[in-house]
């Protein structure tokens, strides 16, 4: 059973500015196919001592390997790897494969979710109050677009850079399951009869959401342009720092208000049918969170001297300004105390939230002594914790019956 202590994380288009490539750019390029070249200092010795040029890696979307030795787990790296990456096994990151498997068992789809109690309720003019209809317009506006961004970054940016064929097979399956979320949003949207025009174009429209997008958007231009590949030094930085910003701060952070608010609502036996979507999603963005910060630590083991003291002290002003965005984000949908909550209980929360992010990834705590006010969001990582939470019929969508509430 995964605990708040025990997760890796309480683990996604986004718009961008006018004119910038994440959002506004049609692709043409292939970048399934690129990788990184061999920086010019990889070398290998030939039988009778001379020096020669290391093997190229292989290209992600070539069918012949580039060396006829077969590929040993010894030789894999995460990132800069020479192996055939079309080549799974042997695996050298076992923890990604199960990981991967991991996912697999949790599959999920929206409309197997009974929505009748939720639009009951909304329609009823009685049912919810103008704050608790907010919370949830302002949530979808977010959501609906927040992970599309974390697909792209994926598909376009993340997925091309890894050399390790495990972590591609868990990014993948990611991908997909970001494709879930987003199905889940436009499936409540729907289900509720909500102004689609209002929600889908929140990104452009409300302030609180547009910042939260603007942080992140750098950071999968950085990797999507055509032209970026690892190698060096200061690439590999940048590749490592978009990592970080998409498992700790969006998937691990800016998630983390909308989530609480939805639940809450769930709690009180509120629109329980996109409180139960919600709580499949806590479940999945853990796991992404998870695997992301295994991702990080890996590369920094590979690469130690990438985790500079001047990086370091980047990554904190990272960590305090997404801290910062997503209290904004607090603010703008709590005016007023509502469900138990106010927004300034978020303060600490974020922060408590943001000190595990930080310790998770090697980094001392940001905001000393604080401690999590939502302790009840630890159990809704783990669906058996309570069998009618939300006091309505939850499915387990284990394959294979793997899962059970018992």
């Amino acid at each position: 059973m995964l605990t708040w202590d025990d997760e890796v994380t309480p683990t996604p288009s986004i718009p961008a500015t006018s004119g910038s490539p994440a959002m506004n750019r049609e692709v043409t390029h292939s970048p399934l196919a690129q990788t990184a070249p061999v920086p010019q200092a990889a070398m290998r010795t030939l039988d009778d001592g001379a020096i020669a040029p290391a093997a190229p890696r292989a290209q992600a979307g070539s069918s012949q390997p580039t060396s006829q030795r077969r590929v040993t787990a010894a030789d894999k790296r995460i990132i800069n790897g020479q192996t055939d990456v079309n080549q799974l096994v042997p695996f050298k990151y076992k923890w990604a494969w199960e990981k991967y498997l991991a996912t697999c068992a949790n599959h999920w789809m929206p409309q197997e979710v009974n929505m009748n109690r939720d639009i009951a309720l909304w329609k009823d003019p009685n049912g919810l109050s103008e704050d608790e209809r907010r919370i949830i317009k302002r949530n979808l506006g977010f959501f609906v677009t927040a992970d599309s961004l974390a697909a792209n970054n994926i598909v376009l940016g993340t997925y091309r850079h890894i050399t390790a064929p495990e972590a591609r097979q868990f990014l993948l399956r990611q991908a997909f399951e970001e494709a879930i979320h987003t199905h889940a949003y436009q499936y409540i949207v729907e289900s509720l009869g909500l102004d689609e025009s209002e929600i889908f174009n929140a990104y452009h429209e409300v302030q609180s959401i547009r910042d939260k997008d603007e942080f992140l958007i750098p950071f999968i231009d950085a990797i999507m342009d055509p032209n970026f590949v690892t190698g060096t030094p200061a690439n590999d930085q940048t590749l490592l720092k978009s990592l970080i910003v998409f498992a700790c701060l969006m998937e691990g952070l800016f998630f983390y208000v909308g989530f609480t608010q939805i639940l809450a609502l769930g709690r009180q036996n509120k629109m329980t049918g996109a409180a139960e979507q919600y709580q499949y999603i806590l479940r999945d963005e853990s796991m992404h969170c998870n695997f992301g910060i295994d991702l990080i630590n890996q590369i920094k083991l590979e690469n130690p001297h990438l985790w500079t003291a001047e990086f370091k002290a980047e990554i904190k002003g990272l960590f305090q300004k997404a801290v910062e965005l997503e209290y904004r984000y607090a603010e703008d949908t709590m005016p007023r105390g509502v469900l138990g909550l106010n927004a300034s209980m978020f303060k600490g929360y974020l922060r408590y939230i943001a000190n595990r992010r930080a310790t998770q990834i090697g980094l001392e705590a940001l905001f000393p002594n604080e401690e999590n006010p939502f302790p009840w969001m630890s159990e809704m990582i783990d669906l058996k914790k309570e069998r009618n939470f939300f006091e309505t019929r939850v499915i387990e969508y284990q394959t294979g019956g793997a899962l059970s509430w018992d």
